[in-house]
């Protein structure tokens, strides 16, 4: 079974049978998490998805079928494929070690078919080794939830005090590696889900509120996941002068005008995209040692059109992960 963008199941007649090319390998798919970044390509908010398209990219895998020049991994053994999944490696972008910004990088479950299948094939190359004593539903959410919330918190440097608006699948991951850090965390949830402010509060949140509401006192930086521009000249007015706002979704809504005085007292405002292997490399490494633990909701595959109504709802707390096998 294989679900297109459009949220349909193919017949098992047309579905495809992915055969490695060079450099790559077949995985026999166990898990693939749930983004929100699937429902914006459903959605359409993100331009030129390839056409048909097989959502997903936070895949775990078993390595079924190996290609010409193929050597990283063995035959059954457990990789992740992420959203970065090919890069040309010769422009600028790559050669100065920023192959998240490449102009013409192609990503999985966009431009390269995912995981909301049986079977996939990616380049080895861009494939990840996952660490061990997580559950393959487990880990599925460590591929992007966690990665770009990793990136996100590398870019806040070394601040204490640290807001994170939108308390969902990348935030329940990154609190849990903030307060490892010994950092103090601060959780906004949209307005009435005190479920989510119990749910942040128990993962180390010293105090959980509403988006409306300013925190306690001033915060040294603030990453935003929820893709709601609004939150912009909100979190930058609860950061103190100096501190950071990090805008850490692949898309966001209109950004509203703000007055300059939002921004002065060298206030930073940016963007993270993407990743980078590094990145994943890293950040497999670190997330057994905090340990983070994934708080998930399983689907079946032939629920993934639940599974992203549930998302678009906001009635997830923590992470919606397929079980493919």
């Amino acid at each position: 079974m294989i679900f297109t963008a459009a949220g349909t199941a193919l017949r098992e007649a047309e579905r495809p049978a992915p055969e490695p090319g060079a450099g790559q390998v077949r995985l026999n798919v166990q898990a693939c998490a749930v983004c929100r970044t699937d429902l914006h390509i459903v959605d359409g908010e993100l331009p030129d998805p390839k056409l048909p398209l097989v959502l997903g990219h936070q895949i775990v895998g078993l390595v079924s079928g190996i290609g010409e020049g193929t050597s990283r991994f063995s035959l059954g053994e457990r990789v992740g494929v992420p959203w970065l999944g090919w890069t040309d490696g010769s422009c600028r972008f790559c050669r100065a070690g920023r192959e998240n910004l490449c102009d013409r990088a192609r990503f999985t479950g966009y431009q390269l078919d995912g995981g909301f299948a049986e079977e996939t094939v990616a380049d080895e190359r861009y494939c990840l080794r996952l660490p061990e004593g997580y559950s393959d539903l487990e880990v599925a959410p460590l591929l992007c939830a966690g990665l770009i919330g990793y990136r996100s918190l590398v870019m806040t440097a070394n601040a204490e005090r640290l807001g994170l608006y939108g308390f969902g699948a990348s935030a329940h991951i990154i609190a849990q590696v903030a307060r490892w850090q010994t950092r103090r965390v601060f959780a906004f949830t949209r307005p009435g889900d005190t479920e989510g402010q119990r749910f942040a509060l128990s993962l180390g949140a010293e105090w959980a509120g509403s988006s409306t509401e300013s925190p306690p006192e001033e915060l040294d930086a603030a990453i935003i996941f929820a893709p709601v521009g609004e939150l912009v000249p909100v979190a930058l007015a609860a950061v103190a002068k100096g501190g950071v706002v990090v805008c850490a979704g692949i898309h966001m809504s209109e950004i509203p005008s703000f007055s300059y005085d939002l921004l002065w007292g060298e206030r930073v405002l940016r963007s993270v995209a993407n990743l980078t292997r590094h990145d994943g490399e890293e950040f497999m490494q670190l997330a057994p040692k905090v340990p983070v633990r994934t708080q998930i909701r399983e689907f079946r595959l032939e629920e993934a059109n639940e599974a992203l109504q549930h998302l678009r709802a906001g009635e997830l707390h923590g992470a919606a992960v397929l079980k493919v096998t």
